[in-house]
């Protein structure tokens, strides 16, 4: 593992992810004539813009409405990285051994990156639509990997498919991020977010109910049975034709009357530059560190889950540890959208309670761990200390999904243009592979196992809290230098030209 630990590392000091597509919205005001409009350059401005009364609402077709496309969206993530998260989230893939399940991850997350770095091309000729549809592809054969693996011992086919998710996965998450912050209503933002990430653990509950059905009875150590797998490759399998329902960006109605374009604008090398330079701007280098906290954490507490507990124990941790996550995400997006509290007291108040949950929680888990590796443990839902040892981790999976919507949040609120914004989104999801990367990789290790992967996360934390404070505190202030740009009225009719040139724009 040690190659691939380098090559992880060396991608999170050099990454620079392009996404060479622009959001461009025209108003239409019949979804078909367009106007001039008056667009709100400035990210935290729009997070305070209310929803518009109802008679103000335009009608929508319900298959081409923002619902209905974030609603595909969802499956698509429920069929393809749900259905992966429901296997990792039995522990190790519902392995024996942790072992070759992380260096398999590790080694998709390497993969996510570099195909991340040449998804622009597809968009290119293909669409984001199809881009979303070749994404959901891969998935299927790693979870085929882990049967033949459960079944027969087969080694090679779970790199194989790991390496075929990585190819597919990158352009997945590229295309999903983008469609994620693009299709919906400013004020329907946070709502949908939440809304689209409780597909993806759903398929952890999903899986977790079905593993815990076949598993019931087993109160020892050891692999899942090989049926679950069958079910997860079927499932996998229908994502393709799931996203086929998706409408095309320009055929989507929002109810403000604002037609969405994803399309490739700017030359590669423009954008190759820009991406790179905003890779390296202070603002985006100061959360990487927190960007790296939030999802390194993964990999740490699902092999936690596959050191220490039963079957059975597993499967209960699969499931419970989505439904708490579900309903904490929802009610995390809910209160981002509130836009009767100031987006100041919205940004500090969700990020000192994050802080402090995953502080906490890691104080909690060091105490266990260094514990752990002592008495080395085997708990089933029966014995005596089961219950603290297995909460834990439902508090690490609530936190991380928590953290992984509010990254989407800081990123919306980082860009200051409908360029920046995409180019952000890019960086945030490359951003996190090469962390994912990282994790799996060291975890992959005997000693990062079990104790060294706790005891790292927890350091990343306290080293990243005052690095993303210094620019969390700025989000709803009016000496942030975002919210000195002005508002632009912009000519429809040129503003989504493919020139690469300026459309008219006049300041006010």
């Amino acid at each position: 593992m040690q190659p691939q630990i380098r090559v992880s590392l060396k991608i999170l000091i050099a990454i620079k992810l392009p996404l060479l597509f622009q959001l461009s919205p025209v108003h239409t005001g019949s979804f078909g004539k367009q106007d001039k409009m008056t667009v709100v350059e400035n990210r935290h401005a729009d997070s305070e813009v209310a929803p518009p009364p109802k008679d103000q609402l335009l009608p929508v077709k319900w298959y081409r409405s923002t619902f209905f496309n974030i609603t595909v969206l969802g499956l698509c993530n429920l069929s393809a990285p749900g259905i992966w998260v429901a296997m990792n989230s039995l522990g190790a893939g519902g392995a024996a051994s942790p072992k070759l399940i992380n260096a398999a991850n590790a080694l998709t997350f390497c993969l996510m990156v570099v195909s991340c770095y040449f998804s622009s091309a597809m968009v290119r000729y293909i669409g984001i639509k199809g881009s979303l549809i070749f994404g959901t592809l891969g998935y299927a054969p790693y979870a085929a990997g882990l049967y033949t693996n459960n079944r027969f011992g087969t080694e090679w086919l779970v790199l194989v498919g790991a390496a075929l998710c990585g190819i597919s996965a990158g352009v997945f998450w590229m295309a999903e991020a983008a469609i994620a912050i693009a299709y919906p209503e400013p004020w329907n933002r946070g709502k949908a977010l939440g809304y689209w990430l409780t597909y993806r653990l759903s398929g952890q509950i999903l899986g977790g109910a079905i593993n815990l059905g076949l598993n019931a009875d087993r109160n020892e150590a050891g692999k899942v049975s090989y049926t679950v797998y069958l079910i997860f490759i079927a499932l996998q399998a229908v994502g393709p034709f799931i996203a086929l329902l998706l409408s095309k960006p320009h055929q989507v109605q929002r109810k403000d009357g604002v037609t969405v374009k994803l399309e490739i604008d700017k030359l590669p090398s423009f954008e190759l530059k820009e991406t790179a330079r905003l890779f390296f701007t202070k603002k985006f280098l100061l959360v990487v560190l927190f960007i790296g906290q939030a999802v390194f954490a993964e990999s740490v507490f699902f092999t936690y889950l596959a050191l220490w507990f039963s079957v059975r124990s597993r499967a209960l941790g699969s499931f419970l540890g989505g439904i708490v996550a579900v309903t904490a995400g929802n009610i995390l997006g809910v209160w981002l959208d509130r836009t009767k509290v100031s987006l100041r007291f919205r940004t500090r108040s969700s990020f000192a309670f994050l802080a402090t949950l995953q502080g906490a929680c890691w104080i909690w888990a060091t105490v266990l761990v260094t514990r752990f590796r002592e008495t080395r443990p085997t708990y089933d839902w029966v014995d005596s200390g089961f219950g603290h040892s297995f909460a834990i981790f439902l508090f690490l999976t609530l936190s991380f999904q928590l953290n992984y919507l509010f990254l989407y949040f800081v990123i919306h609120h980082l860009a200051n243009t409908q360029d920046e914004i995409i180019r952000f989104s890019a960086l945030l999801r490359g951003t996190e592979s090469a962390w994912q990367a990282l994790s799996y990789g060291i975890t992959s290790l005997p000693l990062f196992a079990e104790v060294g992967g706790v005891y790292f996360n927890f350091a990343l934390w306290g080293l990243s809290i005052f690095p993303a404070w210094l620019v969390l505190k700025d989000f709803g202030s009016h000496a942030a230098p975002s919210l000195e740009s002005p508002i632009q009225e912009v000519d429809s009719q040129n503003f989504g030209s493919n020139s690469g040139e300026d459309s008219d724009i006049k300041k006010h």
